[in-house]
């Protein structure tokens, strides 16, 4: 497993990396956003480890410009600021996590092979795609058009979508979907679903206040009906 652990600290790169290695991780490593930017496009990784504050590009830009370009490898942010709006905008722009530093090196790799875990396996579909509405998706891909206009999902926004779809009909619990899409059970609130689920309707529903498809199963939770 390549991850790429995009940090400023020396002394945190030098610990992480060889906590890393010694788990049998593979780390690459860049000190700014743009450097580590150039590589994550330029390279095929398992994970990236973004700080947020960067010289050269923020963490938060270089999380949208990934995301823009269609990079969805799972990134797990790391932040000085313990401040919800802070970590909501990371999840916004297509973080699929955050640490709040400083931070204990067993919780890092908690998260770690809970995104790893979770990361979308295109290749065990034998149908490779799905529609429903106006919406397809391209599994192998991982891509998704609506009205034939390419649709950008963040990594998790694409694990939720795919695990509604995959257990189509069935209600999901908020702490379920956590337990199954995050990998754990210790979000600060599972608020972060119900954020998740906002955003992939305003995204793929014709009216996202009337949901047609992501749907709301009010006092249990949500269930995907095509």
């Amino acid at each position: 497993m390549k991850i790429l652990l995009i940090e400023d600290e020396e002394g945190l790169i030098l610990t992480l990396t060889d906590r890393l290695e010694s788990e049998g991780f593979s780390v690459t490593s860049a000190i700014d956003g743009e450097a580590g930017l150039a590589l994550a496009l330029a390279k095929n990784f398992n994970l990236i480890i973004l700080d947020v504050m960067l010289p050269r590009k923020n963490g938060y830009d270089v999380c949208r410009d990934l995301r823009q370009r269609n990079v969805q490898t799972p990134i797990l942010m790391l932040t000085a600021k313990g401040e919800t709006i802070d970590k909501v905008l990371g999840l916004k722009l297509g973080a699929d996590d955050y640490l709040t530093k400083p931070f204990e090196v067993m919780e890092l790799l908690a998260r770690i092979e809970a995104l790893l875990r979770r990361a979308p396996n295109t290749d065990q579909f034998s149908d490779a795609s799905f529609e429903f509405g106006d919406v397809s998706i391209d599994f192998r891909r991982a891509e998704i058009s609506r009205s034939g206009e390419r649709v950008d999902l963040s990594a998790m926004e694409f694990k939720l979508l795919q695990f509604l779809i995959e257990n189509r009909g069935a209600v999901h619990s908020r702490d379920h979907l956590l337990d199954e899409v995050w990998g754990y059970d210790a979000m600060p609130s599972t608020r972060t679903v119900d954020v998740h689920v906002a955003w992939l309707r305003q995204k793929l529903e014709e009216n996202p206040k009337h949901p047609q498809f992501i749907q709301t199963v009010h006092g249990l939770g949500y269930k995907f009906v095509a």
